[in-house]
């Protein structure tokens, strides 16, 4: 029996009350996903809510006992993060990323929590490229609200770039990382692009833009990425993020552009 698991149990004991359920979004995630699932076997329940998978992501995610597999339409990263919570059997939600690995510290960290449902709970995320912790490029220091109580407050209904409602909430930081591969190639960083610039044109249906407008926020986002956040200190990693926040930043308006009145 691993530390964890002992350390899960004891915990789990001592504050039977605040049994923290763990929601994971998919869709062909088995890069990462038997990795992630492993980390959190020490949760009594992970709900994985999975969007239309062609790969063995499923397959995958069957194997671990503690896990409950429901299969959705996707309505938007907000919604479906909304939509898992009120899947999962209790009220403490720990919202963790198909390529996010939780660390042994974080995971400790988490179990001795004395959960206070007037509060949500941050952590600190180590996102790495091409196997580097990426140190700039707006990556670091990157801190995410993940943890909460379902029945006090939830995740916006924003398509991308969705986040857990505070008012009126207190936010108290964890110390310990969990560990973040968003990309491991080119061809992952054009797809997400596609993905997340399209769905940042629907949700902003009816706000003007222009190509001129695409153009300067693309100019500032290469200039703010590889400048002012010290992406040219990381060589060839510096430049693609850079380029790529650039590329991003461009499409969004683009796209939005095709979509004014």
């Amino acid at each position: 029996m691993s530390k964890i698991w002992q350390y899960s149990l004891y915990s789990n004991l001592l504050k039977e009350e605040a049994v923290i359920s763990v929601t994971v979004l998919t869709k062909n995630s088995e890069r990462y996903i038997a990795k992630v699932l492993e980390a959190l076997s020490s949760f009594d329940e992970v709900v994985v809510v999975d969007t239309g998978s062609s790969d063995r992501t499923l397959e995958i995610a069957a194997s671990y006992p503690n896990v409950s597999i429901y299969e959705r339409s996707f309505e938007g990263f907000g919604p479906t993060h909304n939509l898992a919570s009120s899947l999962a059997r209790n009220d403490w939600i720990l919202s963790i990323d198909s390529d996010e690995i939780m660390s042994e510290e974080l995971i400790e960290e988490v179990l001795s929590l004395d959960l206070d449902e007037r509060c949500v709970y941050s952590f600190w995320r180590k996102n790495f490229y091409r196997g580097r912790h990426i140190r700039g490029c707006g990556w670091y220091p990157d801190r995410v609200v993940r943890l909460y109580n379902k029945e006090k407050t939830c995740f916006s209904d924003a398509l991308v770039h969705e986040s857990i409602v505070q008012e009126e909430m207190k936010c108290k930081k964890l110390s310990s990382p969990v560990l973040h591969y968003p990309y491991d190639s080119v061809e992952m960083f054009l797809e997400k692009m596609d993905q997340y610039t399209t769905l940042y044109a629907e949700e902003h249906t009816g706000k003007k833009s222009s190509l001129r407008t695409a153009f300067l926020h693309a100019l500032f986002a290469f200039i703010k990425s590889y400048i002012f956040q010290r992406g040219f200190l990381l060589g060839r990693e510096g430049f693609e993020i850079s380029w790529f926040n650039m590329n991003c930043a461009f499409y969004k308006y683009a796209k939005l552009a095709e979509r004014s009145p």
